[in-house]
């Protein structure tokens, strides 16, 4: 599946079959979270929340994916991502593009 933020695919004509995501929330254990708390007292990166970010982006693509391979789609344009903190600790990213199939 070929995955762009363009809203083209250079050399390609393509039909749209509509739009696409995926989403996830996640969250660190909550002691993780009680860490995380003292450390922005002195600063510096927060790798666990890092961590966690990477992995709801990669499973949100996944689901992104996914809804398109349903629809029959050979590539997804325009992908964009977002995210919002749900609850202290815990972020919702979401996945989202136009499925296309090639002609």
């Amino acid at each position: 599946m070929i995955i762009a933020t363009t809203n083209e695919i250079a050399g390609k004509n393509c039909e749209t079959l509509g739009i696409v995501n995926g989403s996830t929330v996640q969250t660190v254990n909550a002691l993780r979270d009680i860490g995380a708390s003292f450390k922005t007292i002195v600063g510096g990166e927060l790798k666990k929340y890092n961590e966690m970010m990477a992995k709801a982006r990669d499973l949100a693509t996944e689901r992104m994916v996914a809804d398109a391979k349903a629809m029959g789609a050979d590539a997804i344009v325009g992908v964009r991502y977002s995210s919002s903190e749900i609850m202290q600790g815990a972020a919702e990213v979401m996945a989202y593009g136009t499925a296309v199939k090639f002609n």
